[in-house]
């Protein structure tokens, strides 16, 4: 069974940029898509954005296109997610996911199967 980590939170000033990872261990991320999801606090888990195994597609909510890239690294078994021009309403517990279904990269959290733990970004304005 595969186990992500997250990594790469932190409190930044609005305007910056961090770039979160998401590693994976046990088994290999294989032909799953991922997908990167974030929770503020009071409010519902929310989609970020997603990305086919190959990385040939890639999903983003609106709230984030233009400012947040996703990549993968099948070699290194590692998702990433580069966020620029952070606004404090960004903060959220960021989690990575990986998908139940080979082919599926959406924004429906039902349809991710293992996740991560989370790692915190807090933007100050």
């Amino acid at each position: 069974q595969v186990q992500l980590v997250e990594s790469g939170g932190g409190l930044v000033q609005a305007g910056g940029s961090l770039r979160l990872s998401c590693a994976a261990s046990g088994r290999t991320l294989g032909l799953y898509s991922m997908g990167w999801f974030r929770q503020a606090p009071g409010k519902e888990r929310e989609f970020v954005a997603a990305i086919s195994w190959r990385g040939r597609t890639t999903a983003y909510a609106d709230s984030v296109k233009g400012r947040f890239t996703i990549s993968r690294d099948n070699a290194k078994n590692t998702v990433d997610l580069q966020i620029n021009s952070l606004k404090p309403e960004d903060t959220a517990v960021y989690y990575c996911a990986r998908a139940k279904v080979v082919g599926y990269v959406g924004e429906k959290s039902d349809e991710y199967d293992t996740w991560g733990q989370g790692t915190q970004i807090t933007v100050s304005s």
